[in-house]
């Protein structure tokens, strides 16, 4: 294992406890938000900081949502408590770092997965894991912006323009017209 997801469980190892013992040998494979954030002009000096820091609060949140990809933890108790304790990881990162527009995106992330879990709607799930990544590595044009707040409000569709906004920003899709 090697990437952002290891040193995510490195960190997690060296703190010990019930989380390190919970580590699984061989992750799940899933989408890289981390590495996508870590690569966009924005991620500044410590681009691994970035990548460990988005990827510490997407496992957090997978965690809480019950299928993680580097921990087996037994029981619900465990999984939630560790998905705290990986949101803090990563947000305590970007904040330490002085990245508090980061912290701001992922905290965005974060309430619209809360949201789109109680609706059952894991496609505006992974679209803001997308959004949010690419906010942080490339920042939020007037687009992303406006599709966050379509997406705050419920709007149908909102999925779709988080993911249109957010490859506009990265220039992996031409702006509508």
């Amino acid at each position: 294992m090697s990437g952002p997801l290891a040193a995510v469980a490195t960190a997690v190892r060296e703190e010990g406890g019930l989380l390190a013992g919970a580590l699984v040998d061989e992750p799940v494979q899933g989408a890289a938000w981390g590495e996508l954030a870590a690569s966009g002009p924005r991620a500044g000096a410590d681009p691994a900081a970035i990548a460990l820091s988005v990827e510490a609060v997407r496992e957090g949140y997978l965690l809480h949502r019950g299928c993680p990809r580097l921990f087996e933890p037994g029981d619900r108790d465990l999984a939630l408590l560790g998905g705290d304790r990986l949101y803090a990881l990563g947000l305590a990162g970007l904040a330490q770092a002085g990245n508090l527009e980061a912290v701001a995106e992922l905290a965005e992330v974060i309430a619209c997965c809360a949201h789109a879990a109680a609706a059952g709607d894991e496609e505006l799930a992974e679209a803001a894991w997308e959004a949010g990544a690419t906010g942080i590595g490339w920042g939020r044009s007037e687009s992303l912006s406006q599709a966050w707040q379509e997406a705050r409000s419920g709007q149908p569709g909102a999925a779709g323009a988080l993911c249109d906004a957010a490859r506009q920003e990265r220039g992996d899709l031409a702006p509508a017209r």
